[in-house]
């Protein structure tokens, strides 16, 4: 494992600047979506509050990326090109955002990532920690199959972002960066027993240290695994981002050599975050930030005194 950058409380500053862009970007993608709309107009959207910012893309031209967003549709787990595709209701869509501010001669990243359900009402973050889930509506009106594909989406959707704020939560309490992936597995199983499935969580694609760079040291599994992983300091800034599919776990590129999808066709959800490590817990850098309300997250999806026991992961 290489360096892991810590950063000095003006860097977090310069951090967060960057993060409010990609909350802008989220907050612009949110009010664009909408059935008819094709993916390559969301990723004008996208490149229009960028350059409103006065940032930059990090994701245009990364190793040949060829957008400004990833918007990944359906059983597309991430990667998705923006492109023709038309958005339906009841489509489960994830979009992956980034900007980069240069300050002091530096570059600073953000990134962080949401799902949507199209046609679904946005349910903000208080909300959500209420209790406050999607109802039946527009999109609900199929029959049968349609229906239950619905539902499921939902529900998939709802546990990833679950799984977010309990690996945010895992991020400001424990001891090392496997509790990230303790958190997560733990809202899995929870959910499971109420739901009656058991989403799968993608192992190929994780977390990611950043700041200087977009992806930099350590990586954030979204599993626990054997091993010791890095210990949380001080100005460690992790993108946190959990992705969950309501089938197998197995996952194929497209000839692309980007849009990952899943193997059988099941769906997926991707919910991303950067938080920084301080002395009083973890500190947005990018959305969502409610987690530095008073309270938050809710009880519920805080870790339980065994997350951060035992061995935690490590691939490095």
């Amino acid at each position: 494992m290489g360096r892991i950058e810590l950063k000095t409380a003006q860097e977090l500053r310069f951090m967060r600047e960057a993060g409010l862009v990609v909350a802008a970007i989220h907050e612009k993608l949110r009010e664009a979506v909408r059935p008819g709309v094709t993916t390559a107009e969301l990723d004008a959207v996208s490149s229009d509050a960028i350059a409103a910012a006065g940032a930059a893309s990090n994701f245009l031209g990364y190793y040949g990326y060829p957008a400004t967003v990833c918007v990944s549709v359906n059983d597309v787990v991430v990667h998705g090109i923006p492109g023709d595709y038309r958005l339906r209701a009841g489509d489960l869509v994830s979009f992956d955002c980034g900007a980069r501010l240069t300050r002091r001669g530096r570059q600073w990243h953000g990134d962080a990532a949401f799902s949507i359900i199209v046609s679904d009402p946005w349910i903000d973050d208080a909300a959500f920690a209420a209790g406050e889930r999607a109802a039946p509506g527009p999109t609900a009106d199929g029959q049968g199959e349609e229906r239950a594909v619905l539902l499921r989406r939902r529900q998939l959707d709802a546990v990833t972002r679950e799984c977010l704020w309990a690996a945010l939560a895992a991020l400001a309490t424990g001891k090392r960066v496997g509790a990230v992936g303790a958190a997560v597995e733990e809202v899995v199983a929870a959910r499971a027993q109420e739901l009656g499935w058991e989403a799968g969580i993608i192992e190929e694609y994780t977390g990611h240290g950043i700041g200087t760079k977009m992806h930099m040291e350590p990586e954030v599994l979204n599993f626990n695994a054997r091993g010791r992983s890095p210990r949380l300091k001080k100005g460690m800034v992790l993108a946190v981002e959990p992705m969950l599919v309501s089938g197998g776990i197995a996952t194929r590129t497209e000839d692309d050599g980007w849009t990952v999808r899943t193997e059988d066709g099941g769906d997926a959800a991707h919910w991303e975050s950067t938080r920084s490590r301080s002395p009083k817990g973890a500190c947005a850098c990018s959305p969502p930030a409610t987690a530095e309300r008073r309270g938050w997250p809710p009880t519920a999806w805080r870790p339980s005194a065994s997350t951060d026991a035992g061995p935690a992961p490590d691939r490095m």
